[in-house]
């Protein structure tokens, strides 16, 4: 018997049958490194987390954040806070930059976004996260949609019913960290109640898990143990946006992709880096890049020293020319 594809939609929004969403993350998920993850294959993505205090005092950092490209669409904008007013009032704002959806971080288990409150600090207040998830469903066009955790920690795993009540005020779709907030981002995720939320018969928005995907082969393993709608990828693509490809690939043909090659990795964190001098100026650029180099050259033998000069330059030409020298030293 063929299973029947269902294409996965996000209110109005078509993401094909199985999205792989790239995951909010402060300080990576900026626009250059969206671009090159686009490029290989991402098919959902979201803006770094934005404070939402920051966003109506017109705060410059939390402004700059909310650019968002026409090439980059389905995008959502995501805002984190731990006012109910704020976080209404910013959602009105975040709606004037005209991205396709808005999602709201409940899952940030950073202290000074937690201990506040906001991110995954609201889970210690169910009541609280339902009401501040209306008030912002009803303040926006938007569709609204909804990151978080299994629970605060191992005693307050009530993800099944909080996800259902959040479905209830009028989320689009929820994205599941498979951790609780005491966790951090330590020991394995736990998916098994990511699928009870997926597998509970009164859910009818998509679910998405995320935690620890980080290769085609578990991606394909939790697809069908969990049954969920699509999942989210994080950490597994720094550095390595083919991650998405790759999954795309296994999952429809059940071969690996070759990984890329040495010139690939090169080019692409070419582009990373022209893609970073454009948007933020030549000095944060160059500075905002330094923490990708390890991650995309991961697995070269001696490249400390190289990775050192990547570091240390602060002249974009100079960087390029030691980009370019990988190719030569690495090259088969």
């Amino acid at each position: 018997m063929h299973k029947i594809s269902v294409l996965v939609k996000i209110a109005d929004i078509e993401l094909g049958e199985f999205p792989l969403l790239l995951a909010p993350m402060e300080d990576v998920s900026d626009p250059p490194f969206r671009a090159v993850c686009k490029e290989k294959g991402a098919d959902m993505m979201y803006t770094e987390f934005i404070s939402s205090e920051g966003l109506i005092r017109d705060a410059a950092k939390s402004v700059q954040k909310l650019d968002i490209y026409e090439y980059e669409r389905p995008i959502g904008i995501q805002i984190f806070g731990d006012k109910i007013e704020s976080m209404r009032l910013s959602a009105e704002i975040v709606e004037r930059s005209q991205p396709d959806l808005l999602d709201i971080n409940y899952g940030c288990p950073v202290k000074k976004v937690a201990n506040k409150g906001a991110g995954a600090g609201i889970l210690r207040d169910i009541p609280k996260m339902v009401e501040m998830t209306k008030e912002i469903v009803e303040s926006t066009n938007l569709p609204v949609t909804v990151k978080t955790r299994l629970g605060w920690d191992e005693d307050t795993k009530y993800i099944v019913e909080v996800a259902e009540r959040l479905q209830d005020v009028g989320i689009k779709a929820i994205s599941i960290h498979g951790r609780t907030r005491a966790q951090m981002y330590k020991g394995e995720a736990d998916w098994t109640l990511i699928g009870e939320v997926k597998n509970n018969p009164r859910m009818h928005i998509p679910v998405f898990g995320n935690g620890d995907i980080d290769s085609p082969q578990k991606a394909l393993e939790y697809k069908n143990r969990y049954g969920v709608d699509g999942v989210m990828i994080g950490r597994a693509a720094i550095g390595y946006p083919w991650i998405f490809d790759e999954i795309k690939h296994f999952l429809k043909t059940g071969e690996e992709l070759a990984p890329p090659s040495i010139e690939e990795r090169v080019d692409i964190c070419k582009r990373h880096l022209e893609f970073s001098l454009e948007w933020k100026g030549e000095k944060q650029g160059v500075f905002e890049m330094r923490r990708h180099y390890t991650n995309y050259f991961r697995g070269l033998r001696n490249f400390k020293p190289i990775r050192t000069r990547l570091v240390e330059s602060m002249n974009p030409a100079e960087i390029f020319e030691i980009l370019e020298s990988v190719n030569k030293t690495y090259a088969l």
